[in-house]
């Protein structure tokens, strides 16, 4: 007899809702359902929508496009501190409009790894980590005491201190169960929600995650599940092996650029086939990385054998690894070798034996470049700007010129999650040390770990000390050059960069490279292995071709050859199972030390420090909303392709002739005190004013080049900063839109991207595609994103961005669609805007939303 649906099956050490059993009861394929349509089943039926779970599963085992909108609760919750602080602000403030203050704390379990705020301003130095670490917790005293009081104020926050690790790393080594166990008993597949939008990289361990905003991951702290749709589940198919030599960060750049031409922009992709067993489980949280960069909602390994491994060798008891063994197995959960594959609507092939060492650059991660490429990508990025060669510019110790590399960091969880791949790092700074190469002085080295179990691990294998020979010493354990936090370049560099405008390139080992978001001062940005980083830390530039020339000569004179300096893969194994062992990963108490200096208040609800740069209430909790249909509207900003959350709310240094720099200053902010943007984004003032505000934009209303962060304020025809223009416009009640072209809002999750715009008066974005996580912040923040009709720019129908518009809205939630009236040209916009997302726009956005569910009770 088959048990109905939610009946609990014994395990051995809990309960478990049993989807063979209900699979066979409804009749449908179990086998055939994609591994992550299991797990939404599975999540399903612990909230008792069987109905919804038949549904899901007949069509997931035919192929079928899901059809579905579902609440998904998450088993927790990650956050990292840039987004988490200003989440955990808003819900500050939520506090103090409430009656009850206890009503506002998570409904579920809250991380927050701090790992975003530590620079690089100090590197190449055996004292960098000690200065860097010291330098940011004098900095960030403010907010992590904010942050401290978070923690004794809400129930089921826990704070993982700086100095830890990188977020996803963290996640990975130390957060991650795999499955889960509610406090009923009850074991879950775990599955996490987090304002990142790198979450997806623990997808790599059969761990069902995604980058959400931090209004949306608000509303599910609140108990609150909006509902997601769920997208088409798409197999990636692999087969053939990775050829000798090749990194895994080879691997995710050649995906990333075929992914983003097969357009799985949204969409659930689920990794398959037969070479699933030649990629290790950090290869795998590497591919899963960097999902936002090929624009997929997840990138789903299911668990294997090689999870197993992963949890052993990281230290997780054998008790747990068995029980997650025990529970996936018998919840179908668990893939083995030679078992069918699930059935997809759509299976995209990849052969890994093609990949070959690679890069990707200069200024997006789906611009893969072999290395005989790498000079002429670079030179046509140069010859697109200003044109003609700059000369050399003096800089102390050497000179400048195009092409020079300025940067070279091995950073981000992307790569340093990896063991294999840091060790070849370190066997080829071993070869280079022993060749007698340098590395150049303009070049600024640095090394990030992930955690501090590299760091143990390298010193253990005798390599961190060649990485150091080469300027390489660690710096810190968070983001840092990843993130934009990569500080100053080397002294006399960002001089001679300023003087002569020569077009300078950075080399990371992260996933990110647009342009403006590494340094300021710096064009050119570059994807590769961290042994890459290494090869052209010694090259100093980005014109040769690696394939071909030198590194360098040694003291004798031979040329060094790339191929000469190689790691070879059985080296790698014998270092990697001799010390990559569950020792390494042990917490570190020093980790501890600074954080437990910094004070914190036990109060229920936050005392506000009216003079505080750091940590303000909000303006937008209970904003009245943007009703009607705006007439007489003018374009903030006119702009192309591929804008990224990091051209609308920069997270990098605050320039002091910006608007933000200015209000810092005003309030008696010395200039070595500004911070960063990702680090103020506690203060709405400050983010307001930097919104729209990095140099690298490109806004058409002011020509095709960088604007600089200005606009043109319309019918005037003044060109002015962003914000100021905002404030004029909004002094003349003017209502304001935003033009876009493809793929509006790629890259970080930051809800800020969103916040800013509404501060500046932004009712609504006309773009032709918006990016996933972007989409809905814009929808959170009571913005409305409006698609042009299909295959159609702004450009294309006419517009130039100087006319004044007309948006009919009345109707659009009934029809989806409004008209739009610009000048003399109207067309019909659709709204990109999910069913479940109305009641939140109408609201003004989700802050608001929450705070009248709160008054009336309805949010718990």
């Amino acid at each position: 007899m088959t048990a109905p649906a939610g009946t609990p099956l014994a395990g051995r050490d809990a309960e478990q809702y049993g989807l063979p059993a209900f699979a066979a009861g409804a009749g449908f394929d179990l086998d055939a359902v994609p591994y992550t349509g299991r797990v939404l089943l599975e999540s399903l039926l612990r909230a008792g929508d069987t109905a919804a779970a038949a549904g899901l599963g007949k069509r997931l085992a035919a192929g079928e496009e899901p059809g579905l909108e579902m609440p998904f609760v998450p088993a927790r919750i990650l956050v990292q501190d840039y987004t988490g602080i200003p989440l955990l602000v808003d819900l500050a403030a939520l506090r103090d409009r409430v009656d009850r203050p206890g009503l506002v704390h998570p409904a579920l379990p809250v991380d927050v790894v701090v790992d975003h705020s530590v620079q690089t301003d100090f590197a190449g130095r055996a004292d960098a980590l000690a200065r860097n670490e010291a330098l940011e917790l004098e900095r960030n005293r403010e907010r992590y005491a904010f942050l401290k009081w978070a923690e004794g104020a809400f129930d089921g926050l826990r704070v993982v201190p700086p100095g830890s690790g990188i977020v996803h790393q963290v996640n990975l080594e130390r957060l991650a169960t795999v499955v889960a166990q509610g406090p009923d008993g009850v074991l879950f597949p775990d599955t996490v929600i987090g304002t990142d939008s790198h979450t997806t990289m623990v997808n790599g361990l059969g761990v069902l995650g995604w980058g959400v905003g931090g209004l949306e991951a608000e509303a599910l702290l609140l108990g609150l599940a909006r509902p997601v749709r769920v997208p088409a589940v798409v197999g990636v198919r692999l087969t053939g092996a990775p050829r000798p030599g090749t990194s895994p960060s080879d691997i995710v750049l050649a995906l990333t650029e075929r992914l983003r031409r097969e357009g799985v922009r949204g969409l659930m992709l689920e990794f398959t086939g037969p070479a699933m067993g030649a990629l290790s489980a950090p290869d795998r949280c590497t591919i899963a990385n960097m999902a936002p960069e090929y624009g997929a909602m997840t990138a789903f390994f299911p668990v294997d054998a090689e999870t197993l491994d992963y949890l052993r060798r990281t230290g997780r008891s054998e008790a747990r690894t068995a029980r997650v063994a025990e529970y996936c197995r018998r919840q179908r959960l668990f893939r083995e070798d030679g078992a069918p594959e699930p059935r997809f609507g759509r299976v995209i092939e990849f052969d890994l034996t093609e990949v070959g060492p690679n890069l990707a650059g200069p200024s997006r991660p789906d611009q893969r470049i072999s290395l005989a490429e790498l000079p002429a990508s670079f030179e046509a990025l140069r010859s697109a700007g200003d044109g003609g060669e700059t000369d050399p510019v003096d800089a102390a110790p050497g000179r400048v010129r195009d092409g020079d590399l300025v940067i070279a960091s091995i950073t981000s969880c992307t790569s340093t999650s990896n063991p294999r791949a840091m060790l070849a790092a370190g066997v080829l700074a071993r070869r280079a040390v022993e060749r007698g190469l340098t590395v150049p002085g303009h070049v600024k080295t640095s090394l990030a770990p992930g955690s501090r179990a590299v760091t143990r691990y390298l010193r253990e294998a005798g390599l961190l000390a060649d990485l150091e020979k080469l300027g390489f010493h660690v710096t810190g354990y968070g983001c840092m050059t990843c993130n934009g936090g990569s500080g100053p370049l080397n002294e006399g560099v960002g001089e001679a960069v300023d003087e002569g405008g020569p077009t300078v390139a950075a080399v990371l080992s992260g996933n990110r490279n647009f342009e403006g978001r590494v340094h300021a001062q710096v064009r050119a940005g570059y994807l590769a292995s961290p042994a890459l980083v290494v090869a052209l830390a010694l090259v100093g530039h980005v014109r040769a071709d690696l394939d071909r020339e030198p590194l360098g000569t040694d003291p004798g004179g031979e040329p060094v050859m790339l191929r000469d300096l190689w790691p070879d893969d059985r080296e790698l194994g014998r270092l990697e199972a001799e010390f990559v062992t569950p020792t390494v990963f042990a917490e570190d108490p020093a980790a501890r030390a600074g954080w437990d200096a910094v004070p914190a208040s036990r109060a229920e609800v936050f005392a506000w420090d009216p003079d505080s740069t750091y940590i303000r209430p909000p303006a937008y909790t209970d904003a009245a909303p943007r009703t009607g249909s705006p007439t007489g509207a003018r374009a903030l900003l006119a702009l192309g392709d591929d804008v990224s959350t990091d051209h609308i709310s920069p997270v990098g240094a605050i320039a002091p002739d910006s608007p933000a720099g200015r209000y810092l200053a005003e309030r008696g902010v010395r200039r070595r005190d500004f911070n960063s943007y990702g680090s103020r984004r506690g203060n709405h003032e400050v983010m307001a004013r930097g919104t729209f505000g990095n140099p690298r934009l490109r806004n058409r209303l002011v020509g095709t080049g960088d604007s600089g962060g200005t606009t043109l304020h319309l019918p005037s025809g003044d060109r002015l900063p962003v914000y100021e223009a905002a404030c004029r416009y909004a002094a003349e009640d003017t209502p304001l839109i935003v033009l876009a072209g493809r793929s509006y809002g790629m890259g970080s999750s930051r809800d800020w991207a969103a916040k800013g715009p509404w501060l500046l008066g932004v009712r609504a974005v006309l773009a032709e595609s918006f990016e996933r996580i972007h989409r809905a912040n814009l929808c959170a923040m009571g913005i409305l994103p409006l698609l042009l009709p299909e295959g159609r720019g702004w450009a294309d129908l006419g517009l130039t961005g100087h006319e004044e518009f007309r948006l009919a809205l009345d109707d659009v939630r009934e029809t989806g669609t409004a008209e739009v009236t610009a000048g003399t040209v109207s067309f019909t916009v659709r709204a990109d805007v999910h069913s479940g997302e109305w009641d939140v726009l109408r609201a003004g956005g989700t802050l608001p939303h929450l705070l009248r569910r709160l008054r009336t009770g309805e949010a718990r």
